[in-house]
Parts: C-alpha cells; sequence; structure tokens
C-alpha cells in the first residue's frame, strides 16, 4: 500500500527505479514473472469457469430426468388406480378405434351420380331381392269363427285348384254349412275318426268330416274323409258328375250329391256363402 492509501496493483508494471542497464534487465525480468503469473492466474479463471458450468448442465439434466421418471411413476400409479372393467374398456376403445370392420355413415358425397358409369357386374354387389310378402287370411264374416273360415278357405282353395267354377264354391260351402256348421267333426260311431285332428264330435250314423261322409258308403276312408281337402275333393268330383249342376238352384244341385233328408234345408246358407266365397276370393279373380 501507498503513503496515500492507494492499494498496489500486483500485476501492473513497476516504474523503474534507476536508469542503469542493471535496473533495466531488473525490470524486465519482474515484468515477464507478472504476465506469466498473470496468465496462469487467468488459465485458472477460466478452467473454474468451465468447470462450473459443466457441474449447472449435469445438475439441470440430473433434475430432467427425476422430473421423467416421476412422470412415469405418476402415470403408473394412476393407471394401477383403474379398475379391470375401466382398462378393459379403454382397451376396446383403442381397438375399435383401429378396427377396419366399422361402418361408416354414407354421406351425401358419396352417393352416385346420375352420370356415374355403371358398376362392374362382376365386381359389384348383387342386389338384395325381397320376398313376396305372404297373403294374410281374411277375418271371419258372415258370423263364422276362426275355425270355421279356416275351413271355409280349405274348401275355397281345393276347389280353386281343382279349377272348379265359382258356383261351384259356393255351393260346397253351403253344403259344410248345413252338414258340419263348417267344422271337421269326428263320429261316436267310429272311435278310430278320433284318432285324426278334429273339432267335435256328432252320431248321425257313421258320418265324418265336414261334409258328414260316410265310408260305409264308398266316399273313402275315415282317415282320408277327415282331411278337409281330401274332403272336398270328394264332394266337388261328386257334383261335377250331376248333369246341368250350375244351372240348378244351389239346394237342389247340393241334394243330388249328399242325398238328405231335408234337401231343402241347404238353400237358407246361399247367402252367407257367397259372402264368405267373396271374402276369401274377391270378385274377379
Amino acid at each position: 500500500m501507498r503513503d496515500d492509501g492507494t492499494l498496489d496493483d500486483p500485476y501492473a508494471p513497476s516504474r523503474p527505479t534507476a536508469d542503469t542497464e542493471d535496473g533495466t534487465s531488473t525490470e524486465r525480468t519482474t515484468t515477464a514473472s507478472r504476465l506469466r503469473a498473470y496468465a496462469r492466474d487467468l488459465s485458472g479463471r477460466r478452467r473454474a469457469q468451465l468447470a462450473l458450468a459443466t457441474g449447472l448442465v449435469c445438475c439441470l439434466g440430473l433434475t430432467a430426468v427425476v422430473q421423467v421418471r416421476n412422470d412415469d411413476a405418476d402415470a403408473a400409479t394412476r393407471s394401477g388406480s383403474l379398475s379391470g372393467s375401466e382398462l378393459a374398456q379403454r382397451a376396446e376403445q383403442q381397438r375399435a378405434s383401429r378396427s377396419l370392420d366399422r361402418t361408416a355413415i354414407p354421406s351425401l358425397s358419396a352417393a352416385p351420380s346420375a352420370s356415374a358409369s355403371p358398376a362392374d357386374p362382376d365386381t359389384s354387389a348383387p342386389a338384395r331381392t325381397v320376398a313376396p310378402a305372404r297373403p294374410t287370411d281374411p277375418a271371419p264374416v258372415a258370423g263364422l269363427d276362426e275355425d270355421q273360415m279356416e275351413n271355409a278357405e280349405a274348401i275355397v282353395r281345393t276347389g280353386r285348384k281343382m279349377g272348379v267354377p265359382r258356383r261351384g264354391l259356393v255351393i260346397a260351402v253351403a253344403t259344410a254349412m248345413q252338414e258340419s256348421n263348417l267344422y271337421n267333426v269326428a263320429s261316436g260311431v267310429l272311435p278310430e275318426s278320433q284318432d285324426y285332428p278334429h273339432q267335435g264330435v256328432g252320431w248321425d250314423h257313421d258320418s265324418v268330416g265336414l261334409f258328414q261322409q260316410r265310408s260305409s258308403s264308398g266316399w273313402g276312408p275315415v282317415g282320408r274323409l277327415m282331411d278337409p281337402e281330401f274332403a272336398t275333393r270328394q264332394f266337388l268330383s261328386a257334383l261335377e258328375q250331376v248333369p246341368g249342376w250350375q244351372r240348378m238352384r244351389l239346394t237342389d244341385a247340393a241334394q243330388a250329391v249328399q242325398v238328405s233328408a231335408y234337401p231343402e234345408h241347404y238353400q237358407q246358407h246361399e247367402w252367407r256363402a257367397a259372402r264368405v266365397v267373396d271374402a276369401i276370393v274377391p270378385a274377379g279373380r
């Protein structure tokens, strides 16, 4: 320290003390020493600064690694807290989002334009065929119930298969109305007739079925006569053998086949029979 209180700079070059040659040499040696000391000190400072920077970088890297590990641990903790059903649901949602089987909702822009070229018949999907709707059975009319209406339908259906005119269908339905009230009736005299589907039991000798036909009179086997279609065929085949039956009154045509003790009773059913046939087969068909 100087006398005036000012600190001396250890690295500042000193003023020469003498103007002699020896003084000049000594000054040069001292200056070189101080420069070397200054260079060593500066190099040390730089190394310290480099070490400090390196340490900061390492610290930041360790902090980032710790943060990532903490985030992974938190994610694992959250995943572990989910229930099995939630995990399965998320997995299913992810799988569905990748699936190619999902059906896209067609947009208006995807609709083919009128000017589009026709599809290749070898690659285009076949058009769906719509099965025709089955005709519904008509509701019962003329005071009939479901069973009676079904039996009337069986008579009309069979007659049409045979090609019998409409007049013959009306005669057949009216005859069955009188004979069995349009029920498929078995016979109490023939227990075997009750082994077949029936809708009641009658006691008029061995008469069975819709037309109360008798097996003993040659109409056919009991089991066959209990079949409405077979019984109808037997009646209409016999009716067609009656000369001029189409021009007869209904009751006369029916009596020519049935040979009943009450021949006029068939006539009372004509209007009902005609209405039933019209319900099953509308006029003009």
